[in-house]
């Protein structure tokens, strides 16, 4: 039998199949033989290859079925591609080509995650305002502070396990050294929300948040303490206004009293001992936790913590019975105090949202516009009396409070 054979060092599959060249008429072959079998072969053949080798050799042996000896041609060079390297090219660039549509993709979400972000700020701003109000009216008459922040971390505990058991968020899985590590933390966060709330009860809310704006004082010192990094002198000239405008604002508040007064500065003392304990022990990579999911253990751990202090303390003051014969509205207690509660949660949860998706600098800026947001609302709803004297004093230090997220973030140089 007849067999021929050829092998096609590395073929493209655009090329049709190369015919040998017609033989010339001087040679003559035996009639006998029987048609052509052909086999090519090939290795590592790839479709996304256009590369063609122009020096690939093929071979012919034309073997009789006779015992006669067999008839060789000599090796041929293929013709070349009908296209050039050019054409492949342009080729190349048209398969990977965009459409011009593909484009509006990133400016659309892109303007989708601002108008989101804008959003949550609002949020934000809006669940404080009505935290505030809310939680001010129920302390005006209920003065047990230490009770209605029990019932806004249950409250808050009860939102934790139905956003867990509806799959709303993904339910953590926490061991038991991530639970000893986050204790101290929950200990600190309802130590600062039962201050708050103690304050609140004193004196009016516009001078709380004036008197939370020395928040950053605390945080230069607490850090130079436990953490050993040392404030810039931009960072300590920061502190001036805010520390001045503070005392501006003290001497002049009408509703001055010092309970209030060391509360709302316990309550900074608090707060900012819990942000430099998480970064003191939050440290391992594998302990680490995303913030939503902090906070929400954070809450039913201060929840746990200080529901058996609010009975032992107060005692159970929360009845329909108790506050009947305290000669309070039930119905608008409840209600006040569930609002609260929710926009307590709420506008933690919502912030925690957005420091996720901003820098620290620009949620610390945004915590500022909120605090004057927060006082100029209280001091319209409640229509709190306030002097020139104490207005100046209020701004002085929020300018430092803002002044201080912009100095933040300039890094000492090296030596």
């Amino acid at each position: 039998m007849q067999s021929a054979s050829f092998t096609l060092a590395s073929p493209a599959p655009s090329l049709s199949l190369l015919k040998p060249r017609r033989q010339s008429p001087s040679l003559s072959f035996n009639p006998r033989f029987d048609p052509i079998r052909a086999s090519s072969s090939s290795s590592n053949l790839n479709n996304d290859s256009f590369n063609v080798n122009l020096s690939t050799r093929r071979s012919w042996s034309l073997s009789p079925s006779s015992s006669s000896s067999p008839v060789k041609l000599r090796p041929w060079n293929a013709p070349p591609p009908s296209y050039s390297d050019a054409e492949t090219n342009r080729f190349e660039v048209k398969a990977t080509s965009v459409p011009e549509a593909a484009g509006e993709k990133p400016e659309s979400s892109s303007l989708f995650k601002t108008l989101e972000l804008g959003a949550l700020f609002g949020l934000w701003y809006l669940f404080n305002i009505y935290f505030n109000i809310y939680n001010k009216q129920v302390l005006k008459v209920y003065p047990y502070p230490v009770t209605v922040t029990a019932i806004q971390f249950a409250v808050g505990t009860v939102i934790v396990f139905l956003m867990w058991g509806l799959n709303l968020y993904k339910k953590p899985k926490v061991s038991g050294s991530q639970l000893a590590v986050i204790l101290p933390l929950a200990l600190v966060h309802t130590l600062g929300n039962v201050f708050t709330n103690m304050s609140l009860g004193k004196v009016a809310v516009s001078f709380t948040h004036t008197i939370k704006a020395m928040e950053p004082f605390f945080s230069v010192v607490l850090s130079a303490m436990f953490l050993g990094e040392l404030p810039t002198f931009w960072v300590v000239a920061s502190l001036v206004p805010i520390a001045g405008g503070v005392a501006l604002a003290s001497v002049t508040e009408a509703s001055f009293n010092w309970a209030g007064f060391w509360s709302a500065m316990a309550s900074n003392l608090s707060n900012q001992s819990r942000n430099v304990l998480s970064k003191k022990v939050m440290v391992k990579s594998e302990e680490s936790l995303d913030n939503i999911t902090l906070f929400s253990i954070i809450t039913v751990m201060s929840f746990i913590l200080l529901a058996p202090v609010a009975l032992f303390m107060e005692g159970v003051k929360f009845t329909p019975t108790f506050l009947q014969s305290a000669g309070l509205n039930v119905n608008q207690i409840y209600t006040r105090s569930f609002l609260a509660a929710l926009c307590f949660h709420a506008y933690q949860q919502v912030s925690y949202m957005i420091l996720q998706r901003v820098s620290p600098v620009t949620h610390s800026v945004g915590n500022c516009v909120k605090r004057v947001v927060v006082i100029v609302s209280s001091v319209l709803f409640f229509k709190t009396p306030v002097s020139p004297i104490n207005t100046l004093g209020t701004g002085v230090a929020l300018s430092g409070v803002f002044l201080y997220s912009q100095v933040k973030r300039l890094k000492p140089k090296k030596a």
